[in-house]
């Protein structure tokens, strides 16, 4: 490869690259900003910083948006909301490097799950990769010695398998094919807000988005900007940015490193500790997920098939890791 074409493969490659950082980092932001009782309130307030900007910028194709894409993106907005509860709540009460490791398992269940709506067998290689990520989890979640998963693990393992359901969702609902995805996002996040709103409006479920604000203080405020401001608005519009410069597969790639950076930051910052049984689990997860990412990766033919436009790119929908 040529020296100046070399030169614009890392000027691409290094914001995803940061972004995939941010992601791992945004495990710990969320621990030191919600508690259990401001899970919903610290939903509401992320993405309400974050809508107006993207109603603005996407407005003339927002319009565009036909009824039946409207319900579809409406759909997912309820879907995705159960993957923001069950991670927040999860991260809660579980260590960023757990969260951030156990949550990537998604790239093995939906090749899976995939697999097992389509009536195809997955490849001996990638079963063994899906088999090495759990015994990963299963030693990760153990800390220094054998003891019962923490509901926070459960709740990130739920987490991954709605992300699951979530891109198979928007790979075979016709309606939401060839859309813009900045408005079905638009869309989705506007649903998912909707939902945490009048969630926090019942009783028993914790602060209220006004009583919080009114609480926080100047880290929690930070903290919240830069879930909103960067681990929402930055990735998704580098990712938009980085998949018309390169090809979604190294964009997918690139992002895939998201576990490694929550495993850093976690150690690094939060002082997680996680023993030898859970540095040898962590290990594993990134090695049977990096594993079977390339085990389900097709291989090229010597024919060149005609791409499908109007097929989601699961690994580059913004919408399913806002």
């Amino acid at each position: 490869m040529p020296v100046d074409a070399t030169r614009r493969a890392w000027l691409t490659d290094l914001p995803v690259l940061l972004v995939a950082l941010v992601w791992g980092s945004s495990y710990l932001a969320a621990k030191d900003v919600a508690t259990t009782r401001t899970v919903l309130a610290v939903l509401v307030l992320r993405f309400a910083v974050v809508l107006p900007v993207l109603v603005v910028a996407g407005w003339r194709r927002l319009r565009a948006l036909k009824g039946a894409q409207v319900r579809a993106a409406g759909v997912l907005g309820l879907i995705l909301s159960g993957i923001f509860l069950l991670e927040t709540y999860g991260v809660v009460h579980t260590s960023a490097t757990n969260a951030g490791l156990i949550i990537s398992l998604t790239m093995i269940f939906t090749p899976l799950a995939e697999a097992r709506l389509t009536g195809t067998r997955p490849s001996r290689s990638f079963v063994s990769a899906a088999g090495l990520s759990v015994l990963g989890v299963l030693l990760l979640t153990q800390g220094a010695g054998f003891s019962a998963p923490s509901l926070g693990d459960l709740l990130m393992l739920g987490a991954a398998v709605a992300r699951t359901v979530h891109v198979l969702a928007m790979s075979r609902m016709r309606s939401v094919r060839g859309a813009d995805s900045l408005s079905l996002t638009t869309v989705q996040l506007g649903g998912a807000v909707v939902v945490f709103a009048l969630l926090s409006t019942v009783p028993g479920t914790g602060s209220t988005p006004w009583a919080a604000a009114a609480d926080f203080g100047a880290g929690e405020w930070l903290g919240l900007l830069y879930l909103s401001v960067f681990c929402t608005l930055f990735a998704f519009f580098v990712q938009m940015w980085a998949v018309r410069r390169t090809s979604p597969s190294r964009v997918s790639l690139l992002l895939g490193t998201e576990p490694v950076w929550a495993a850093v930051v976690g150690i690094a910052l939060a002082g997680d500790r996680p023993g030898w049984l859970g540095l040898l689990g962590a290990l594993l997860v990134l090695a049977g997920t990096a594993w079977g990412r390339s085990a389900a990766t097709p291989r090229p033919t010597s024919v060149v098939e005609p791409a499908e436009p109007d097929r989601a790119d699961p690994g580059l929908e913004p919408a399913g890791r806002a």
